[in-house]
């Protein structure tokens, strides 16, 4: 039976893949700096229809990160780029509220809807790791001042965003009236982080504002994206959990008085597709054992924000102090760990191969199900898809999964429009009165 709601796909774009190894795997290209690759794998995502294309970003660099993330585009650029070589799938990608300006965020943003024609996302981050701080000559924020000022800064970037109305701009030859000063909004904003003037200095954007998206699963995270977001990513390793999670948000969404249907919940989702279950189980081995724990390591305590250099690999996670870097992804990760009886080696390993996301190895009606079960029964409106290397874990699940979930009537086969908006089933937002 087809059914109306249907799911949401985003491409996680990793260009050495998501697991720590896979860009090790005979069949894998790599490259966060390789446009060739990136630009195939967005049209790849496009021709199957995805909703959007997503770039996640760090404003920091080490020989530790995971290596999507040692060295790549500064992402808007990145996204500038793609717009030139897409048409219809959206374009997302992370910027920071701490290490930002809402003047350069709006503008930026406003410029690529234009470049679109409408597919722009705006990932709003706080920025977790207090070692960004020294690229910035700047104190980093505790984490719940990190929120703050992120709700502000939102604020500010979606008043900026309405500094025209959408005929602001006649270009008049004949009046001489290029732009008509009788429709342009100055924000004039005054608050406890920012003071900005406005107006922004481009048209008011196709979409009118582009796509919020949040990724924060603390408390003021949740509220955050509650008022604020489109589409929340989000890490879950279990339904029940999903479940839980999916119930909170709603429900936040609904007490700043919006339509819960209108904010996609999207967790991350790694499917790793095999023929049988076991060859793809195989395959997940594999990709495991070419990881040395001293990479995986960094990983891991990166997300828990404790250094266990002191504890046994092999011994259990102790009990550590509650983190100011990853809150929500270091109790998620505790959890996981209590629940399964993992030891430390065993944790850095999961981490490792999908960072605290569902991994789901199988054949692609395996996958198909388990998407369909986490969409049909209150745990997820969409996936963020994370192939563990690209491009073949990308095209296996583009040429066996998607055509899956199309006959069961839970993914389109054509878009519904041009606009990322239209993607998600949103209506623009009106212009200022």
């Amino acid at each position: 039976m087809t059914s109306q709601r249907q799911i949401h796909l985003g491409l996680f774009l990793q260009g050495a893949g998501h697991h720590v190894s896979g860009w090790r795997h005979p069949d894998a290209e790599s490259g966060s700096e390789n446009f060739d690759l990136l630009r195939r794998l967005v049209q790849t995502a496009e021709a199957a229809k995805f909703d959007l294309a997503f770039l996640a970003d760090g404003l920091t660099s080490s020989v530790d990160a995971h290596p999507s993330m040692i060295a790549r585009f500064e992402p808007l650029t990145l996204l500038s780029a793609l717009a030139m070589v897409t048409e219809r799938i959206g374009l997302a990608a992370t910027s920071s509220t701490t290490y930002g300006e809402p003047y350069h965020t709006a503008r930026a943003f406003a410029s690529i809807d234009h470049l679109s024609q409408g597919r722009a996302a705006w990932n709003i981050v706080t920025t977790s790791y207090d070692r960004t701080a020294k690229n910035f000559s700047k104190a980093h924020p505790q984490h719940d001042d990190r929120y703050a000022i992120a709700e502000e800064f939102v604020d500010v970037v979606r008043g900026l965003w309405d500094s025209w109305d959408d005929d602001a701009f006649p270009k008049d030859k004949e009046r001489g009236l290029y732009a008509d000063p009788a429709k342009v909004h100055v924000l004039d904003h005054e608050g406890r982080y920012f003071s900005v003037k406005g107006p922004l200095n481009i048209p008011r954007s196709p979409q009118g504002h582009p796509i919020l998206i949040q990724a924060g699963s603390s408390g003021p995270g949740q509220d955050l994206a509650a008022r604020t977001a489109d589409i929340v990513f989000t890490a879950q390793q279990s339904l029940e959990e999903a479940q839980v999670f999916y119930r909170s948000l709603k429900s936040r969404v609904a007490g700043f008085g919006r339509d819960p249907a209108t904010v996609a919940v999207m967790p991350g989702f790694m499917p790793v597709i095999g023929r049988t279950l076991a060859e793809a189980s195989e395959k997940l081995v594999e990709l495991d054992r070419w990881t040395d724990i001293a990479k995986a390591m960094p990983l891991l305590e990166e997300r828990i924000g404790h250094s266990l250099g002191a504890y046994d690999l092999d011994g259990s996670l102790p009990d550590l102090p509650l983190s100011d870097q990853l809150r929500s992804r270091a109790e998620l990760l505790t959890e996981l760990a209590r629940r399964e009886k993992l030891t430390i080696r065993q944790l850095a390993l999961r981490v490792a191969a999908g960072r605290g996301h569902h991994i789901v190895a199988g054949t692609p009606v395996d996958i198909a199900d388990r998407m369909q079960l986490w969409f049909e029964n209150g745990a997820a409106d969409g996936y963020n898809v994370m192939p563990p290397f690209f491009p073949v874990g990308l095209d296996e699940f583009v040429a066996e999964v998607v055509p899956l979930l199309q006959e069961r009537g839970l993914f389109r086969r054509d878009y519904e429009g041009p606009m990322l908006r239209d993607h998600l089933g949103l209506r623009r937002p009106a212009p200022p009165a």
